[in-house]
């Protein structure tokens, strides 16, 4: 009792904001998480006892089982952002409570891991604002600033790699809903990203040969319903920051690739969906097309960080709850994350894009962001992103990456928070067409990630 007396909510919260206003933003209340978790495998000796339990935080009266709901969220108020609170008070969403996860590899893929502190000390910005290691080459694996001394670091690492994988193909399925709960669209589809550039895992490494200007290659091809099957949009990011993404699509209509405007980003690529390109893990346009970075809060959150797996069905699809029919929000299991970095930015090379700026809420001990909360140009509150993360391992089942359990998301909210509606995603084993979940495979770029697999897999 004495150590929790001693290191209350008011001693962690001047601890948090003492360090962010010295420009320290690396992760731990007693030293630091990243350094502990090095020397244990576990973040836990860098927190004192009320940041890793949510029965000592709120002081017994909730613990791991309970569910959060509107009878009782005022006692995690503070733990949430302000439209799930509005959610989970007026419209029905719920939370289950789960531990605190303390071994960051059920939180990172362990090879991106390993690659932050065998790299730790070889980064930093050029003069045109990129990431490149200190001989200026670009980078070569892992987080370049395991801990960030300013907002723009902490965007900028998790720009370079979204996935944390070299290669993923995400299986999923996509449900759009109308304010009263109806559902108007409903799509499968399947997400490729490769990595051409500070790459892990697979050869060559760091760099894929011939492509020392490329960040990465993504797509997304929808494989029903039947009126939107073949079509395909593939970006291809220079690894300059200040250039737009070269965008190209390929409609079954038209039956030809066409290049698409790439600064118009802030659009639905099918009707219904909230879900915009600008949204991709919540970094998906390059960093230096947005600006005026900064930390604008810090403390601990409730997240759902290392539980979204669904093992118990097949194609590992989720269950539902709230709104008007039952179908409005994923199932989530939710942590205490001991400390969320809050990041604010604005789009300044986007003039007309709806958003006025974005925040975005990062678990510090990995940086990877969960959740975002978008704002229109008169400053009223937007759209809302959050995501359920997951480590594919539950003890019952487990899908493996390699040597170890696969670690990715697993579930995604995009609502509109002016119009009440909501795209729920799911990443799933596979969908029509014999697309499925792939990981570190290089075969992924010849399948996925060319004008020439855009017509074939569009025919």
């Amino acid at each position: 009792m004495a150590h929790l007396l001693r290191f209350d909510r008011d001693y962690s919260r001047r601890a948090f904001l003492d360090a962010t206003g010295k420009g320290l933003l690396r992760a731990g209340v007693f030293g630091s998480a990243w350094a502990a978790f090095l020397r244990s495998g576990s973040v836990a000796a860098a927190y004192p006892d009320e940041l890793l339990s949510i029965e000592a935080y709120s002081k017994g009266r909730l613990k791991s089982g309970d569910v959060i709901d509107a009878g009782n969220v005022e006692l995690v108020k503070d733990l949430l952002d302000p439209v799930r609170y509005r959610q989970i008070a007026t419209m029905g969403r719920k939370l289950v409570l789960a531990p605190t996860t303390t071994d960051l590899s059920h939180l990172n893929p362990l090879p991106y891991l390993e690659a932050t502190a065998r790299n730790r000390g070889k980064a930093r910005f050029d003069a045109s604002g990129n990431i490149v290691t200190t001989e200026g080459k670009p980078w070569i694996g892992g987080n370049p600033f395991p801990e960030p001394t300013s907002a723009l670091e902490m965007f900028a690492a998790h720009t370079l790699s979204w996935g944390r994988h070299d290669v993923s193909v995400y299986a999923s399925k996509e449900y759009d809903l109308d304010p009263a709960g109806n559902l108007q669209y409903q799509y499968s589809s399947v997400w490729a990203e490769m990595s051409t550039v500070a790459r892990t895992v697979i050869d060559p490494k760091p760099y894929w040969a011939g492509e020392p200007d490329k960040l990465r290659y993504q797509s997304v091809l929808f494989t029903e319903p039947a009126d939107a099957r073949g079509t395909i949009f593939l970006n291809i990011w220079a690894y300059d920051q200040n250039q737009f993404p070269q965008l190209y699509g390929y409609l079954p209509a038209f039956k030809r690739v066409r290049s698409f405007p790439t600064n118009q980003r802030f659009e639905p690529l099918v009707a219904g969906a909230e879900l915009y390109l600008s949204d991709a893990w919540a970094a998906g346009d390059p960093f230096l097309t947005w600006g005026n970075y900064q930390v604008v809060h810090r403390g601990p959150h409730l997240a759902a960080v290392s539980r979204g797996w669904s093992s118990a069905h097949p194609n590992w699809e989720h269950t539902t709850h709230g709104g008007p029919k039952g179908n409005l929000f994923w199932d989530h299991a939710v942590e205490l994350v001991p400390e969320v970095i809050v990041i604010e930015a604005e789009p300044v090379r986007y003039p007309r894009a709806p958003v006025g700026r974005k925040r975005v809420w990062f678990d510090a001990r990995t940086l990877v962001p969960f959740q975002m909360v978008s704002y229109d140009r008169r400053g009223e509150l937007f759209r809302h992103f959050d995501a359920s993360f997951a480590y594919y391992d539950d003890g019952k089942a487990r899908v493996m990456d390699g040597k170890e359990p696969y670690w990715s998301w697993a579930t995604v909210h995009a609502f509109n928070v002016q119009t009440s509606r909501m795209t729920r995603i799911e990443q799933v084993r596979e969908v029509p067409g014999g697309h499925s979940m792939r990981v570190n495979d290089p075969s992924v770029y010849d399948k996925y990630l060319t004008t020439s697999a855009m017509q074939r897999l569009g025919s």
